[in-house]
């Protein structure tokens, strides 16, 4: 609060003061020709012959120099850029009124705001205003002073006693409620925030501080009317304060900001995202846009991941200057960026600003020598329209960038119609979350077993959710609520780091089967796949054959998914085409897709010993994969005459309740043990 925060960076090219006839103007315009004509006032009252006998004493230039190195470095108590910080300068500005009256304070202080503005780069009509604003809250000051007969000038200097405390109090409230209230008020109008927002976000923190600085202003006082030399020695507690203010304001950037970008993370969106829907009035609506950067993935394997860096970093700046003061923009993880406009007009307007944020995203990008076309969608949805809170807002805008995606529009307003969530699965997706961060969440292990000879050729991770009060929940239930959701990716993460770690054990055990994870098409739309697993192969030190992806034809055809899948083929993750069967022209699509095996549907598997028709259409499949040089697992095996007649047909796996239902990892492992032992190498080099 001890200068205008309009822009928290100095080189902002944003920083180029406020349009003619807005009300930020007037604003700054009305407080600017207050304040100038008080400082006018105020130094046309100056003793010119008491000041030059004044700067000729050491005492003079030791606090102008204190009082201009102050105002250089604020004290910073919040990453937030409307708090602002409070200059040190205050306590000596302050004190210089007490002693010396208010025209060489008004001196010293615009001397030290000019020499700020200087070093600092800061725009002309921010100078202006943080000189009148400062000179009226002197002058504010003096005033309550005067009332109780203190008046000090430079030929009749004053000290306080112990009887001059409620003096002295007022006059540094009236000192920090000016200040507060003209800084609270441009940054309410520039950022179009309520003042009562700005005033609850910086008022508790800043009062605290001035609290410090105001109190320590009569000590300064005394030490300069009795020991002059020793005012210096007050820089060691205000570095102290410095240095620890420091500290607390880093720890709470961090915990509220992203690392790399430096813009506001989950955490703060969220606050921010409550705080603006808090404030909407009736008939306002406040816009939340999600948006996916695609093509990051080619950039961190062509020029690795410090250039892939840069790139992120280049995103933030150009979406941080693509919305207003006061919108938020955040970093979500990996390429998933947010944007929260507390206040936007319509539809129109909101799609608008998601058009101008995709081009701000689309962009060509120019990186070591090397340009780069990427692109990216944006998923809005708004205030009361969609959704009443930040979890919903999020879920929803969610929705409709995957909508935005799938349909390759780029960008896409959240419809009710296209989202298959109803309250009571909005209720599990709640409960999901919290299962997921609580580690109710467990995978289950089903073997794949050679047909031919009954060997353990691999295992399929399946994932299951014991509630604590409504039991089993089945995966039909909660899989299809997460792909909707920005909850997908932490899903799969949370799957295939379980599934490594496990692989991790029973290969250093000797018990080397490969273990098969399911993975969704959200899954192949996100880039980072590839990246994840191979920092977690490298982390359990596993070749990338100990994992196998299982996805659906509609899911590898796809022509979004083809650069994930690319870069699993180059890691050599190899991939299975699951519930092959179900989809529309499979047979003539199985010859183009990337995989090692094709998994026949259980629903053609379990009635081949009913219905004929089923029969040959699993055996047209065997026949069909073999042809392909491709191995083929027959699901749903689930007795021994089903087994023997996939036998016959010459299909290779079976996986099914005959062998065994799924299971967890203890029993797994020794369902494992018992059986692997002995082929533990032929059943490595057949997987």
């Amino acid at each position: 609060m001890g200068v205008l925060l309009l822009m928290a960076d100095p080189n902002d090219t944003r920083d180029i003061g406020p349009r003619p006839g807005t009300p930020l103007w007037a604003f700054l315009a009305g407080i600017s020709v207050l304040g100038l004509t008080a400082l006018v006032v105020a130094l046309l009252g100056h003793d010119l012959v008491a000041l030059a006998e004044l700067a000729r004493t050491p005492l003079f230039w030791v606090l102008a120099v204190l009082v201009v190195l102050g105002e250089l470095r604020p004290v910073m108590l919040s990453s937030a850029a409307s708090v602002g910080g409070t200059h040190p300068s205050t306590m000596f500005t302050f004190a210089v009124l007490l002693h010396l009256g208010l025209p060489t304070a008004v001196l010293m202080q615009v001397v030290a705001v000019v020499m700020n503005g200087i070093v600092t780069r800061k725009s002309w009509h921010r100078v202006i205003f943080n000189v009148a604003q400062s000179t009226l809250a002197l002058t504010a000051s003096a005033a309550v002073l005067g009332l109780f007969g203190v008046a000090p000038s430079p030929a009749a200097p004053w000290v306080p006693s112990g009887a001059d405390l409620l003096a002295i109090a007022l006059a540094g409230v009236a000192y920090f409620v000016v200040r507060a209230l003209l800084v609270c008020g441009a940054v309410a109008l520039h950022e179009r925030r309520s003042m009562l927002r700005v005033l609850r976000a910086t008022s508790g923190p800043q009062a605290l501080v001035y609290s410090a600085l105001l109190g320590l202003a009569p000590l300064v006082v005394v030490v300069m009317n009795h020991s002059p030399g020793l005012v210096p020695m007050f820089v060691a507690p205000l570095a102290a304060v410095y240095f620890t203010a420091t500290l607390s304001m880093r720890r709470d950037h961090q915990a509220m900001h992203d690392e790399l970008t430096g813009l506001p993370n989950r955490k703060l969106l969220s606050v921010s995202t409550e705080e603006a829907l808090a404030e909407a009035r009736d008939g306002e609506r406040v816009g939340f846009f999600l948006l996916d950067l695609h093509g990051l993935k080619q950039v961190n394997d062509t020029l690795g991941h410090p250039v892939g860096d840069r790139l992120l970093q280049l995103m933030a700046h150009r979406l941080t200057h693509s919305v207003r003061p006061g919108d938020v923009v955040a970093r979500l993880g990996g390429d998933e960026f947010a944007v929260l406009l507390p206040k936007i007009r319509d539809v129109q307007a909101a799609r608008e600003v998601a058009a101008r944020l995709r081009v701000a995203l689309t962009e060509s990008v120019r990186l070591e020598g090397m340009s780069f076309d990427l692109d990216g969608a944006v998923g809005i949805a708004l205030y009361p329209d969609h959704a009443p809170d930040f979890e919903l807002l999020l879920q929803r805008a969610d929705v409709a960038m995957y909508q935005a995606k799938e349909a390759r529009t780029g960008v896409e307003l959240y419809q009710a119609d296209k989202d298959r969530n109803s309250p009571e699965r909005l209720g599990l997706f709640g409960e999901l979350r919290r299962a997921l961060e609580s580690g109710q969440l467990d995978l289950h292990y089903q073997p794949k077993v050679d047909l031919e000879d009954g060997r353990v050729i691999g295992m399929e991770a399946l994932l299951r959710w014991d509630h604590p009060t409504r039991g089993r929940i089945p995966p039909a239930e909660f899989i299809p609520l997460a792909e909707q959701s920005y909850l997908m990716r932490q899903l799969t993460e949370y799957v295939i780091d379980r599934a490594l770690a496990q692989a991790a054990r029973w290969w250093h055990l000797g018990l080397r089967v490969q273990l098969a994870v399911n993975i969704s098409a959200r899954d192949l739309l996100d880039s980072a796949l590839p990246d994840q697993l191979a920092v977690g192969l490298a982390r359990y030190r596993l070749p990338p054959v100990a994992i196998q992806l299982e996805v659906t034809e509609r899911v590898l055809t796809g022509e979004q998914a083809h650069e994930t899948i690319r870069a699993l083929a180059v890691l050599g993750v190899p991939l299975s085409l699951d519930d092959f069967g179900t989809g529309y022209s499979s047979l003539i699509r199985l010859q183009r897709l990337v995989v090692s095996e094709v998994k026949i549907d259980a629903s053609f598997v379990t009635r081949i010993g009913e219905s004929a028709d089923d029969e040959r259409i699993v055996r047209s499949i065997v026949d069909l994969v073999r042809s392909l040089g491709l191995r083929s697992v027959a699901e749903g095996v689930e007795s021994e005459d089903i087994a023997a007649r996939l036998r016959a047909m010459g299909c290779d796996l079976g996986q099914g309740w005959f062998y065994s239902e799924p299971m967890p990892s203890p029993e797994a492992t020794a369902w494992l043990g018992e059986r692997c032992a002995p082929e533990l190498a032929e059943a490595t080099q057949t997987a």
